[in-house]
């Protein structure tokens, strides 16, 4: 949809809920609504080869690899409202290791876009899989869902915990434990 259209479609709506877009304080509503809804949804503008920048090397290490506490925002697309959170992501290499600041930007680019906890929880993962063919991934995510906190059940303390276990952190469940008690811990300060 063209910047006009979807423009013209938030006045509708506006219309549609008894407002008046001409009003004051709405007249540039349809707009700042269009370049909200743009940068919420910025990931599906996003790609993996520039996020990552070559910054995939080689290097012997076999040991845990975790990035934990990385807040999201996403959008849920049952209801196009917010959930929020942070992301808990690991990996053990296989020989490779990838930029540290990669997994949250990698976080970032499936978070803007309309989803669904579960599949941006497995697209995390299955991306560091492929990438790095790692002996194993493990992200959990903890969020909290707009759209279960103001509307439908409105339970405002619920919080909504996934994960996806990949190769190791599936298989072997001293290093699945080893992973969620250092994500529990508190960070060093």
């Amino acid at each position: 949809m063209n910047s006009v259209g979807f423009e013209e479609a938030v006045r509708a709506i506006l219309q549609h809920i008894g407002e008046d877009p001409a009003r004051e304080g709405l007249r540039k509503t349809p707009e700042r609504v269009r370049r909200s809804f743009e940068f919420l949804t910025r990931g599906y503008r996003m790609n993996l080869d520039e996020i990552l920048n070559g910054a995939i090397f080689t290097e012997r290490y076999d040991e845990m690899v975790i990035v934990k506490d990385i807040d999201f925002f996403s959008m849920c697309e049952h209801h196009l409202l917010p959930f929020f959170g942070k992301c808990h992501v690991a990996y053990i290499p296989n020989g490779k290791i990838v930029g540290l600041s990669k997994i949250p930007r990698i976080v970032e680019m499936f978070s803007r876009r309309l989803q669904v906890q579960e599949r941006l929880t497995n697209q995390i993962a299955d991306t560091l899989h492929e990438l790095l063919n790692p002996q194993g991934v493990a992200v959990v995510m903890k969020a909290q869902h707009l759209c279960m906190m103001m509307r439908g059940v409105e339970k405002q303390n619920t919080v909504v915990t996934t994960s996806a276990m990949r190769g190791v952190f599936l298989t072997q469940r001293s290093t699945r434990d080893e992973f969620i008690e250092l994500i529990q811990s508190p960070v060093v300060q």
